[in-house]
């Protein structure tokens, strides 16, 4: 299965809102925050951006007018073209000014998480990871470590993104496995994460300029393709390699 990947950040936001649909506005307006109205207006400007190229509809505001990212019962983004349910997946992460849209074109259990590659203390790993997990980081050298829990932690979101859980369930109830260090041309690594109810998913992780990502499914996936989004955006749309 083909997962194809686009990150923006604060900068590539317009200003104005003439993209949204009438319902994200209203959402938007209903927001009393800065930090969460800058934030959301960038998760849908990346999805809206990321399903414009996959769609191969033309770039235009009122096309993402049209393009509407309504949350799900369980809080999931869900994609509306002109009313209607799409019969694509996304999911959606931001971290530090940086927001990515991972695309499914199909209807797929997903998910998709960004984390920063920081710190993070012992009790931090005894209180979220399980045992298997807590080993795995006791093996790690100082230099790795900060490296593998942003992967652990960022797998484990994605995978409960995929379950339509969220943080709702507690962390432990998946186990992310990394493979040993193997990568694709586009700088991907496997993993898997086994959750407790039985279902196994799997995954890629990518770092980067301090920046973890993850994606994982319930069925197997290609590494993600990264999006190339043209020069003029509002002039026009490419498909997706």
């Amino acid at each position: 299965m083909n997962v194809y990947w686009l990150e923006q950040t604060e900068a590539d936001v317009p200003l104005e809102n003439d993209w949204l649909s009438a319902n994200e506005a209203a959402r938007l307006n209903s927001m009393r925050f800065a930090k969460r109205r800058t934030d959301w207006r960038l998760g849908r400007w990346t999805a809206k951006r990321a399903l414009c190229v996959c769609l191969n509809v033309p770039a235009h505001p009122q096309v993402f007018k049209k393009t509407e990212i309504r949350p799900a019962t369980s809080g999931a983004p869900e994609v509306f073209l002109a009313g209607q349910p799409a019969a694509v997946t996304i999911s959606l992460s931001h971290r530090n000014g940086v927001a990515a849209c991972a695309v499914a074109m199909s209807s797929v259990e997903m998910g998709c998480d960004l984390e920063m590659v920081e710190p993070r203390s012992d009790a931090f790993v005894a209180d979220y990871f399980t045992t298997e997990e807590q080993a795995l980081v006791a093996r790690a050298s100082a230099d790795d470590r900060p490296r593998l829990l942003a992967l652990l932690w960022s797998a484990k979101e994605s995978a409960l993104k995929a379950l339509h859980e969220g943080l709702r369930l507690d962390t432990r109830s998946v186990t992310v496995s990394p493979f040993a260090a193997s990568f694709d041309l586009n700088g991907w690594s496997p993993l898997q994460v086994r959750y407790t109810g039985g279902q196994l998913f799997h995954g890629w992780w990518q770092n980067t300029d301090n920046r973890l990502r993850t994606v994982v499914s319930a069925q197997p996936l290609d590494s993600p393709i990264p999006l190339s989004i043209p020069a003029h955006f509002f002039d026009s749309a490419s498909r997706c390699a």
